[in-house]
């Protein structure tokens, strides 16, 4: 007789839950009054770090981004700048 057990899905609510309960108290004893192993605690807790570090990950390269665009549109305008002063330089003589 084997001994199978189903899978348990929490939901993403549930996990935010434990993890603010993890938070306040800790993980072994959020874990306790949960019902669950710490390791499932520690293991959304990585989960969700991991998805705020690539989130912030894609705002800083859009950002970069833009800045990058922006510092393309000041050189070609300082380029034009170099160029009418060149260009008056000579003629004013």
């Amino acid at each position: 007789m084997t001994n199978t057990k189903t899978r348990i899905k929490h939901t993403e609510e549930f996990k935010e839950q434990a993890l603010k309960l993890a938070e306040r108290t800790s993980v072994p004893e959020a874990a306790r009054q949960l019902n669950l192993h710490a390791s499932q605690i520690y293991g959304w807790r990585k989960n969700a770090r991991k998805d705020s570090a690539s989130e912030r990950e894609a705002d800083l390269a859009a950002e970069n981004a833009r800045l990058k665009r922006l510092l393309a549109e000041q050189a070609e305008e300082l380029e034009i700048v170099k160029k009418a002063a060149t260009y008056f330089a000579k003629h004013l003589k």
